[in-house]
């Protein structure tokens, strides 16, 4: 490495040296109490195992549709601490981890994929209101960058496809000018701005004000309460937890990265682990220097990607790019922490914002995402209908769980509806291998992408085998 070279890694490095180990949003003196764990035996009609964004949205759903059910919901630590407490805050109407994603896999579909999801942001923005759940959202948008020719290349056909199919309506492509005019990075070639679909949010605050939410409405919420087996009982299930059991009438399953309870559906799902660093607050002067006026989130358009927005209070997350999968899939806190990957990071984030030299990092984290070999969330039932999971977000859950919560409890009452009645719904994606082909082939696919981005966007045999069989790897 040349001395110049060398000086610039010291001074980004040195950026992190008061970095806390620990996720920026649930650092909060407004952190609630947690909920007392369960001792002895309850009953209930509907029982909710997961404290994250999809199983609080179960529970508030499941009173909201009759608010007479008996609700139990059980969080092995507290609730928001996984990756709903440690996201970007990345607030998505898509329900197919992006239009792209969606228009491969259900092109018969799309457009009404596109339309629940839309209703699906409104009703999240609406839920806010109705509860007075401040959680900063901000519904700004988001802007696909390229930061390299290739990519805005394609960013411009693929604006071009989706004019094509009708499913341009508030996505605008924008040149280098144009993109510079809305975040100023020497990096940034070209854009796609989303206008409409992407709202920016605090996510521990929203996981907080949900739990807050269903308390009021009367749900019984434990916490502490690890939810160990799941058997039949009767005509219902009976679940162990570690001072206690539940006996319930129907089971929602919103454990999603950790361990299903339901064994057939953990070879659907590995756990990768993605970072994130948080800044100090920006003065005015850094912030003018970025322009970044309308707030919007962002995300450059590399396989192995970057994600930024502002905080509230003006701080800038910058996280993604590695997604580590640990081999045999095990899901450990002390994966949690990768000072290699915070310095890659920080090299990273400055060479998009030099004009940023010399801030510091105060936080930096990681955490555990499910992803799926169709990157977009599945879903099903067990034990004769009386048990239902929702699973495989792939980092886009903030928003798609609210729909997935819906998913579950109509198909745990046996429904017909819009949604049980889509394909995405209906089909499973493909299970991923057994160890040591899960570890191999998902390190194959990780040196394809990067040496994809590499060498202009071009993807090697191994992508293209993956491309034709529908398969990924993606966080």
């Amino acid at each position: 490495m040349a001395p110049s070279a060398m000086s610039r890694a010291h001074r980004w490095t040195r950026s992190l040296s008061e970095a806390q180990p620990v996720p920026y949003w649930l650092d909060d003196p407004g952190r609630p109490r947690p909920e007392p764990a369960l001792t002895g035996a309850e009953t209930c009609d509907l029982l909710v195992v997961g404290g994250g964004y999809s199983g609080l949205w179960t529970a508030l759903l499941a009173k909201e549709r009759d608010p007479g059910r008996d609700v139990v919901l059980v969080e092995g630590r507290e609730a928001g601490w996984a990756a709903s407490g440690r996201n970007g805050g990345f607030c998505a109407a898509s329900l197919t981890h992006g239009l792209a994603n969606g228009l491969a896999r259900w092109p018969d579909e799309i457009h009404r994929l596109q339309d629940l999801g839309a209703r699906n942001l409104d009703e999240i923005e609406a839920a806010l209101a109705r509860y007075s759940l401040d959680c900063d959202f901000e519904r700004t948008g988001e802007i696909d960058v390229a930061t390299e020719p290739h990519q805005a290349a394609e960013l411009r056909a693929w604006h071009a496809e989706t004019e094509r199919h009708g499913l341009a309506d508030g996505i605008e492509f924008l040149d280098a000018d144009a993109v510079r005019e809305q975040v100023d990075s020497p990096t940034f070639l070209a854009g796609l701005h989303d206008r409409r679909g992407v709202a920016m949010l605090h996510p521990a605050k929203l996981a907080w004000g949900l739990k807050r939410a269903c308390l009021g409405l009367g749900v019984r919420v434990y916490e502490h309460t690890p939810a160990l087996t799941l058997k039949p009982y009767g005509a219902g299930m009976a679940v162990r937890t570690p001072y206690g059991t539940i006996r319930a009438r129907t089971v929602a399953l919103g454990t999603n990265v950790f361990p299903s309870l339901v064994r057939r559906v953990r070879a659907y799902t590995v756990p990768v682990y993605d970072y994130a660093l948080m800044t100090e607050p920006l003065t005015p002067g850094q912030l003018a220097s970025l322009g970044w006026r309308n707030r919007q989130g962002l995300g450059d358009s590399a396989n192995q990607f970057h994600y930024f927005r502002l905080s509230a209070d003006n701080r800038v997350l910058w996280g993604g790019y590695d997604a580590i999968y640990p081999y045999g899939g095990r899901v450990r806190a002390e994966y949690d922490d990768r000072p290699e990957t915070y310095a890659k990071l920080a090299g990273h984030f400055f060479t998009c914002f030099p004009q940023l030299e010399g801030v510091r990092f105060t936080h930096a984290w990681g955490g555990a995402i499910d992803t799926c070999s169709r990157f977009a969330a599945f879903f099903g039932t067990a034990h004769q209908g009386r048990v239902a999971y929702a699973a495989g977000y792939t980092g886009l859950g903030v928003g798609a769980t609210r729909f997935g919560a819906d998913v579950m409890l109509d198909l745990l009452a046996g429904e017909r509806t819009e949604r049980t009645e889509l394909e995405m719904v209906r089909t499973k994606p493909l299970p991923f291998p057994p160890e040591p082909f899960a570890w191999t082939g998902i390190a194959l696919t990780k040196w394809s992408l990067a040496r994809a981005d590499a060498h202009g966007g071009r993807r090697n045999l191994w992508l293209r085998a993956m491309d034709r069989l529908g398969l990924g790897f993606d966080s």
